[in-house]
């Protein structure tokens, strides 16, 4: 009985690797087919030149759209090899890494949800390199997936005692690559601080948060060593500078402040959007930490992604990447038609139903124009009500998980 259980096993894990790798190779051929130009890998290619040739790397403008730098120089740092390698390889190369690190943020997502199965990467991976965030992310060679793996290989990892030397890394590098996962080092201290005024230690949170602020100084420290005039630019000018990143209006921008931007057909949505940030970001942070105090880890880390896509300046579609734990959340705790209802949201690419580009049309969308354009905001928003009424007491997720 127990070879032909283990047959079977074998089989129901062969066949998941097939459809996975047949996905992934009809996703590859749709990507060469649609001639995709990967122009944020470009981006950081030429950053990484300028970084070599000692340039201003905030002044650079590259690709034929003349795309700004907009990441902080540690990244700039990171990209220096890339002009190492010829445009064409380096897309390709690009790709494969990307598919990898699907695979491995898909790994991350289940362990998340406490859903081990080892064939059940590729039954999730398969259908989710085709999502829009995925889709777009692998199109334009964006580093979203890296960043999430970064996040997630942090946050769900179990070290022996709660605590080790990796501790912090992963979140620390994801915060100096890229501002947003700042939040999760928020949700870190705050669940500490709230644990300490009730009575406990707080120190495993507090220890997580300050391991990750640590690696995240060090790394901004080295770059600032290597690169002082762009670091002392990034941090004391361009840091400020929401408008860098693109207009808030664009269809693309699923952000609080894109959705805003387009529902008052302006283009600087101003105080009203910074209010309303606010207000997002601390329920969404009270969602958050409430949920990592009752033992609910996977609720509070979707809920602080979530609440950071919505309170940053600009969240383009393909930083939506963090939909598939979301999903795999809402599918592994019953919550089955609202997980399929989330997975039709971000399979549609409703934000590019909308009329967008040249001529900023975005500023004149009729009613059903908007409601496409805000969905990805929207699913957001209604996982946070969702989160909220969803965490009577300790539950399934453990009764306290500890950093």
């Amino acid at each position: 009985m127990t070879m032909i259980a283990s047959s079977a096993v074998h089989r129901r894990a062969t066949v998941a690797l097939g459809v996975c790798l047949v996905s992934f190779t009809a996703f590859w051929a749709a990507q060469r087919a649609a001639h995709v130009s990967m122009i944020d890998l470009m981006v950081y290619r030429a950053e990484g030149a300028a970084v070599r040739a000692g340039g201003d790397l905030y002044a650079l403008r590259a690709t034929a759209a003349h795309l700004p730098t907009t990441y902080p120089p540690f990244a700039a740092l990171l990209f220096t090899p890339l002009p190492l390698l010829d445009p064409a390889l380096l897309r390709t190369l690009a790709t494969a890494g990307n598919l990898a690190l699907l695979v491995m943020f898909v790994r991350l997502s289940l362990k998340l949800v406490g859903h081990a199965r080892g064939e059940a990467v590729c039954w999730v991976a398969a259908p989710a390199v085709w999502c829009e965030p995925v889709w777009t992310t692998l199109r334009y060679g964006q580093i979203n997936l890296l960043l999430a793996v970064l996040v997630l290989w942090d946050l769900t990892r179990r070290p022996a005692g709660g605590f080790d030397r990796w501790t912090g890394v992963g979140l620390g590098l994801a915060t100096a690559l890229k501002l947003t996962p700042a939040l999760f080092l928020a949700l870190l201290l705050l669940a500490g601080v709230v644990d300490r005024l009730r009575g406990g230690g707080g120190q495993p949170w507090l220890r997580h948060a300050r391991a990750a602020a640590v690696v995240f100084a060090g790394a901004t420290a080295l770059t600032a060593g290597v690169l002082p005039y762009d670091s002392w630019r990034f941090w004391t000018d361009m840091v400020f500078r929401a408008s860098r990143v693109g207009q808030a209006e664009d269809a693309a921008n699923q952000a609080l402040r894109g959705v805003l931007a387009r529902l008052l057909h302006t283009p600087d949505p101003g105080a009203l959007w910074a209010v309303c940030a606010a207000v997002v970001a601390v329920l969404g942070l009270v969602v958050a930490v409430r949920a990592e105090l009752r033992g609910r880890r996977p609720w509070a880390v979707c809920a602080c992604a979530v609440t950071a896509l919505l309170i940053s300046p600009v969240s383009w579609t393909h930083h939506w990447v963090w939909c598939v734990p979301l999903v795999l959340l809402l599918w592994t705790r019953g919550r089955r038609t609202t997980a399929l209802g989330a997975l039709l949201v971000f399979c549609s690419y409703a934000p590019w139903w909308v009329p967008h580009g040249t001529g900023r049309p975005e500023l004149h969308l009729g009613e059903t124009e908007l409601l496409l354009s805000a969905v990805y905001g929207g699913a957001g928003a209604l996982f946070l009500a969702l989160a909220r009424t969803s965490l009577p007491g300790p539950g399934p997720d453990g009764a306290r998980v500890k950093p």
